[in-house]
């Protein structure tokens, strides 16, 4: 599954690019994160819990970052394991764009899930997926406002 979106936020694209490498944002803004701890500039890992239906999963999960093409572009991969629940694996292209009334962030972001997270139906499964990335970015400009206060 691959889901696009762009979302407008009102800072520069340097604190917005710093922000996606800071464990206490990400922790903010990714729904239902329990944990997340860095484990070197370019690895995390995190505990979160989803509910996809009837099935709610606690994946454990590594999060690989890659900000070399920093500030304009930031990707990231991961895999999560929900044990009986099932898998998912999946990464994000991030594009930056300074512009006048801040940075537009656009993002691609595709998901594999696999077990009984695949079984309960792709539309169930894309429509909270599409949620939860909007969530994300929701939490991420709230975070990212508080801390500039």
């Amino acid at each position: 599954m691959v889901l696009e979106e762009e979302v407008q936020l009102p800072l520069a694209r340097d604190i917005v690019f710093q922000a996606l490498n800071d464990p206490e944002i990400l922790q903010q803004s990714i729904p239902g994160c329990e944990e997340l701890t860095r484990l070197s500039d370019t690895e995390m890992q995190a505990k979160v819990v989803v509910k996809f239906g009837p099935v709610k999963a606690s994946f454990d999960s590594k999060v690989d970052l890659d900000p070399s093409e920093g500030p304009a572009v930031f990707k990231l991969s991961g895999k999560g394991d929900a044990g009986v629940a099932g898998h998912a694996s999946g990464g994000a292209d991030v594009n930056l764009e300074e512009n006048a009334d801040g940075t537009l962030l656009k993002y691609t972001v595709n998901i594999d899930i696999s077990g009984k997270l695949a079984q309960v139906g792709s539309r169930l499964v894309e429509g909270t997926t599409k949620r939860l990335a909007k969530k994300f970015f929701v939490n991420f400009e709230q975070a990212l406002l508080a801390k500039q206060a």
